[in-house]
């Protein structure tokens, strides 16, 4: 049957909403810790910006495994091959723990990678001491996104939503002695918000392992029964698919942890006013990121049902829908810029001006690439559902690496634009990502 637009713009709320939801309330937890490190100290601040970017790329690539599982997953449903459900779904948890484990020397060592990269000393030293620690989250934080894969392609994203909001309180509730050294306990800093961190990652990760196996309706699908047996022709497959879709994360999010170093060349003020205006435009990017991650799960089951007509109409819902998001998200950067930043300062900090003037100018580059940025998330997000991930792959490296991020160097330095010249080159990179992928897209999928 085919559904009118309204029944696709109301099944897409559906699903998309608690992902929406959830993927804010994610954010809340990197806000949460910039907000209680900004008004702890500069230094420590900027060097838990450092820190948390530097794990979110990390993330981002080996995140790829777990975001495989919801087409997968998806199309196995759209076909009615539930055993083919589990087995996807054990091999993406099998490869996101892999990963997990192989990655921590790097954070353990990251101290000479950020004195390489031209960091100050004093930053570089306490980001390597938040990362050795954060970096026990990595293996929980991946599971978790394999877990709420999983759990989507099912349709309960609602356990999703109230999982991560619990986190963001538990964050705030363990957080705040930790790092400031309240209720007797010792003043820990940086190394408080990275425990804070990692227990709330692995509280997620048993709520959302716990409810998958113990729910019911779900426990058909038997997701953990021998869950230490391989199964070699899966892990292939979620490799093969889920690869290029972590590449491609790592890609632009790897552009923006390279704007972030170089944003560091310029200086500390300037690096921590990049640190929050990226915060605030990532928080936005989180809408546009669970409306992608609800037509992945729509175009994967609809073709899994060689349902075309459905596919194009829930395809294009799901871009009218990030349009007007980026509408309402435009008006609010250009109208509230400095209310917006000095949520995350104290007043009694001698540079708090300073930040707010310099994040006001980046929070409006950042309204210029909100479309960009929406419209390549959710065509990420339709090729997905279609499993077409390699080429997409490839025209995000060109036009993050070989066009946003030469720009923004040639702009930021020997054009004298400094940081605003970085993030127009972040603007120009999205743009042409966006340009590609959609159209990439539409190539792709039959008429």
């Amino acid at each position: 049957m085919s559904l009118t637009v309204p029944q696709h713009l109301r099944a897409t709320l559906i699903l998309g909403l608690p992902l929406i939801g959830s993927n804010m309330a994610q954010m809340l937890l990197h806000i949460t810790d910039s907000v209680m490190m900004g008004r702890y100290g500069v230094t420590e601040f900027a060097a838990v910006v450092l820190g948390t970017s530097t794990f979110f790329v990390t993330f981002i690539l080996g995140g790829g495994f777990g975001q495989a599982v919801m087409p997968m997953v998806a199309s196995a449903l759209g076909r009615g091959d539930e055993v083919q459900v589990r087995r996807d779904a054990r091999m993406g948890l099998w490869l996101s723990i892999l990963y997990g484990v192989l990655v921590y020397p790097v954070f353990w060592f990251s101290g000479a990678l950020f004195l390489a990269l031209g960091q100050q000393p004093e930053v570089a030293a306490l980001t390597q001491q938040f990362l050795r620690i954060a970096g026990l989250g990595m293996v929980p934080a991946l599971v978790v996104v394999a877990m709420r894969s999983y759990l989507s392609a099912l349709d309960r994203t609602q356990v999703v939503l109230w999982s991560t909001i619990a986190a963001v309180l538990v964050n705030i509730a363990i957080g705040l002695p930790l790092i400031f050294g309240l209720f007797g306990l010792p003043e820990m800093g940086v190394r408080g918000a990275a425990i804070s961190s990692v227990a709330v990652q692995t509280l997620n990760m048993t709520v959302l392992a716990v409810y998958a196996a113990r729910l019911p309706e779900l426990r058909r699908f038997h997701l953990f029964q021998r869950f230490w047996r391989p199964d070699w022709a899966a892990f292939k497959q979620v490799a093969l698919l889920g690869a290029p879709i972590g590449a491609t994360g790592f890609a632009e999010a790897g552009m923006f942890q390279a704007t972030a170093v170089m944003m560091g060349w310029i200086g500390t003020i300037e690096l921590a006013a990049h640190g929050i205006a990226l915060e605030v435009a990532a928080m936005s990017y989180m809408i546009h990121l669970g409306v992608s991650s609800a037509a992945t799960v729509r175009v994967a089951r609809y073709q899994g049902m060689g349902d075309l007509p459905n596919l194009h109409r829930a395809a294009k819902v799901a871009i009218g829908l990030s349009v007007v998001v980026g509408c309402a998200v435009v008006v609010i950067y250009l109208s509230l810029p400095q209310f917006i930043i000095s949520l995350f300062l104290s007043e009694a900090n001698p540079a708090t001006s300073q930040i707010i003037a310099y994040g006001t100018g980046l929070l409006a580059l950042a309204a210029l690439f909100q479309f960009g940025d929406a419209m390549q998330a959710v065509a990420i997000g339709l090729l997905r559902g279609m499993r077409d991930t390699r080429v997409p792959m490839l025209l995000a490296v060109i036009s993050y690496w070989a066009i946003g991020l030469p720009a923004g160097y040639i702009l930021a330095f020997p054009l004298g634009l400094g940081g605003h010249g970085l993030w127009l080159g972040l603007a120009f990179g999205l743009a042409v990502a966006a340009a590609l992928m959609m159209t990439r897209f539409w190539r792709r999928v039959p008429r």
